[in-house]
């Protein structure tokens, strides 16, 4: 017994000397690895606040508040009111990255207002798909087809095909005229940190915008009644592949955005109305959301979460957005969502005057409200109604004015938001157990399937590729 005791005691201590010894290798490891991380840069737009200028995160907490969630990974996140533009929170908000698809926010708040009625249909040209990046998501746009305006929206705000993306900036003009427009348009909001190479937001050479621009446009977007209806729809029908001799069938297409459709790991967020998620290899995740709760509504924007956790930009995007319904009202701003130039706020350096945003409500109705008000009523959960109201408060309807910096109306708030807004669709069984993307790889590629457009989310999620 006393041997036996004996080898025990060795065998722990070599274990431990062992465990002692790597400690530090470990440690160094961990350390090259953070090293090897990008910074952000020392010196960043002051833009909406000096603050904002500052790396790191930023809150000024008052008696009350909650303290900011632990363990958020995002380079860059911003969490904002929507009605007033105060910002609550933000870290890195000016570092200028890759926005993936998030950038279809820009596209749509450009390019909505110029393709109207959306009941307008096209039959799709093979030049038309030609620019389409190689492992780009896909909607399914099959050449010499015919489509409707609202079928291409439909196929931008769900699946973020790019080959819609495609195919309505040919009918904007050409590619070159949309991102000409797109970034005279992010000029026009003060999205400065925003650099217009491709519609889609496809990984480009200079491509970049920030967590801080991302918000601003999703708030101008949110202005517009179509902008907010396709963002918060849930699924749809799609046109299918025309066959000789048949009928031509429709397949259903569902909401990349995981906080309104749901995943494994991640429930739908109660109160989400929208906007935009997107994914590539070189952006990371990066996600632009809306929410309503208690009568306030906030904007969340997360950039580039850990890839080692499924569905980090998610999860970060609802935690941001569950401490700023908790701390709204006991937090002081660190910055403020700046209008557009042309908006005259009555401040000194107001612009020439009070003008309708572009697209923005002018009253009731609305050139798409028949085509999509049976797409809402069909899958959006509730969360139709909730965007409504989002709408409602956004902007005032008799004068369509763009407001900023003072609270925006919410008329019948609490009449008409519904108990379980926000809730939707679980997301299809069938799509969850897809392998993730390899590890390097451009972009997703594209499982078979009436939609050809389903590409495999390396977060984890099944959702169509938030490829760009």
């Amino acid at each position: 017994m006393p041997a036996l005791k004996k080898i025990a005691s060795t065998v722990i201590s070599a274990a431990l000397l062992s465990s002692l010894a790597l400690t530090p290798a470990h440690a160094a490891d961990k350390d090259k690895k953070d090293d090897k991380q990008p910074k952000p840069p020392s010196t960043m737009s002051s833009l909406g606040g000096e603050q904002l200028a500052k790396t790191g995160a930023q809150v000024n907490l008052g008696p009350g508040a909650p303290v900011l969630p632990k363990k958020l990974s995002g380079r860059s996140w911003v969490v904002a009111d929507a009605e007033s533009g105060d910002i609550l929170a933000a870290h890195n908000a000016h570092w200028r990255l890759p926005p993936a698809s998030t950038l279809k926010m820009l596209f749509a708040d450009t390019v909505l207002p110029a393709l109207q009625p959306t009941s307008l249909t096209h039959t799709v040209k093979e030049s038309e798909l030609a620019g389409v990046g190689e492992g780009s998501s896909l909607v399914g746009i099959k050449e010499d087809h015919t489509y409707t305006v609202h079928d291409l929206w439909l196929g931008v705000f769900l699946r973020s095909g790019n080959d819609a993306v495609h195919v309505l900036s040919e009918m904007y003009g050409g590619v070159p005229k949309t991102v000409a427009a797109m970034q005279k348009h992010a000029e026009e909001l003060q999205a400065l940190d925003t650099t217009v190479v491709s519609p889609d937001g496809y990984d480009a050479p200079g491509q970049v915008s920030s967590a801080y621009d991302l918000t601003l446009i999703a708030r101008s977007g949110m202005q517009k009644k179509d902008f907010r209806e396709y963002a918060a729809t849930a699924s749809a029908d799609f046109p299918g592949e025309k066959k000789k001799g048949k009928k031509r069938e429709n397949f259903e297409i569902q909401n990349t955005n995981r906080l309104i459709t749901g995943d494994i790991g991640v429930d739908p967020y109660k109160g989400i109305a929208g906007v935009k998620n997107g994914y590539t290899t070189h952006a990371g995740s990066t996600f632009t959301g809306v929410a309503e709760r208690g009568g306030r509504v906030l904007l969340v924007t997360v950039m580039n979460p850990s890839a080692e956790e499924s569905h980090a930009v998610y999860k970060e995007a609802a935690h941001l957005l569950d401490w700023g319904f908790a701390a709204s009202g006991k937090v002081t701003p660190v910055g403020q969502l700046v209008p557009p130039k042309s908006v005259d706020t009555g401040n000194v350096n107001g612009g020439k005057g009070a003008q309708p945003a572009a697209g923005a409500d002018q009253g009731s109705g609305g050139p798409a409200k028949a085509a999509h008000a049976a797409t809402a009523a069909r899958g959006s959960g509730g969360v139709g109604i909730a965007l409504a109201v989002v709408g409602g408060m956004l902007v005032v309807l008799a004068a369509g004015v763009f407001l900023v910096n003072r609270r925006w109306p919410v008329p019948g708030l609490s009449r008409r938001m519904p108990a379980e807004a926000g809730a939707a669709e679980p997301a299809d069984p069938a799509e969850q157990d897809e392998p993730k993307a390899s590890v390097g790889a451009t972009e997703a590629t594209q499982p078979s399937g009436p939609a050809t457009s389903a590409s495999t989310d390396p977060t984890g999620s099944t959702a169509p590729p938030e490829k760009s």
